[in-house]
Parts: C-alpha cells; sequence; structure tokens
C-alpha cells in the first residue's frame, strides 16, 4: 500500500529538475536602459490655451488697472510664465496634490512679487483688493469680527 505512494514521490522528486532544466532555455529580455539616462519627458501642454487664458487676464487687469503699453507687455509676460508655470506642475504633480499646491503657492508668490516690480504702488494696492475680494481672504483694513468680551482695550 505504501508502494504507490513511494513510487509517486520518487518520480515527482525524479522529474523536478528534468522541469527546471527546460525553464532554463528561455531567451532573457532585453536590459532595459536605466530610467535616470533618459530625461522625463516633457509635459505636453496647450500651448494656445495656455496663452489664451494669459492674453485675458493681461486684458482684465489693464481694463481694470490701466495699465500702459510698457506695463502691458512686461505684464503679458509675467503671467505667460505663470500660467505655464502652473499648467506643467498640474501635469507633473497631478498625482501628488499637496506637492502640486505647494508649487503653484510658490508661482503665485514669485508672480506677485514680479508684478509688483511692474506696477505703480496704487495699481498693485488696487490688483492685491480685488484679487483679495475675488478669493475671499479677508482684508487686514477690514473689521474682522467681534471683539472678545473682557479684553482691555477693546472697549
Amino acid at each position: 500500500m505504501k508502494a504507490p505512494y513511494l513510487l509517486a514521490t520518487l518520480f515527482t522528486l525524479t522529474a523536478a529538475p528534468a522541469l527546471l532544466a527546460q525553464t532554463a532555455g528561455r531567451p532573457k529580455p532585453a536590459a532595459r536602459p536605466a530610467a535616470t539616462a533618459a530625461p522625463a519627458p516633457a509635459p505636453k501642454l496647450d500651448e494656445g490655451k495656455i496663452a489664451e487664458r494669459a492674453t485675458a487676464l493681461t486684458a482684465n487687469m489693464q481694463k481694470a488697472l490701466g495699465l500702459n503699453p510698457q506695463q502691458m507687455a512686461r505684464v503679458g509676460q509675467i503671467n505667460l510664465i505663470s500660467v505655464r508655470g502652473v499648467e506643467t506642475a498640474r501635469y507633473t504633480y497631478r498625482q501628488n496634490v499637496r506637492k502640486m499646491g505647494g508649487v503653484i503657492e510658490d508661482i503665485g508668490q514669485a508672480r506677485m512679487a514680479q508684478l509688483k516690480e511692474v506696477l505703480s504702488p496704487a495699481q498693485f494696492d488696487k490688483y492685491q483688493r480685488k484679487r483679495e475680494e475675488k478669493m475671499g481672504v479677508p482684508s487686514s483694513q477690514g473689521i474682522q469680527g467681534n471683539p472678545v468680551p473682557g479684553m482691555p482695550g477693546q472697549e
């Protein structure tokens, strides 16, 4: 009774190396080039939409702030670079929303610094106020709610 089990076990043990030997004859896949050797492909952005957004943004700023022709040219370039940067960040970091938000925030801060250099102080202040209204950011000049009861100097 034990003999058939013994024969089956013996057959399995002797057949296993033969089966493994057959798999060794497979051709190996071609080696892949290192991922770091080639730069990542540039994102495919719709330059027409980017230029359209930047142009619309510049036209709105010209209408609201009364930009002169020199300011229009410089603000147009700033807007184009910023819109392209935001779209690139959206494409590049679409899987990492936190990183995308940080990059877009950095682009916005750089844009504001550049606009501050191009616009007059009155134009920049007006732009800031309009931007805060649009984004729903409370103004530091506005009333920030009711004072806390019992606080000194809040009478």
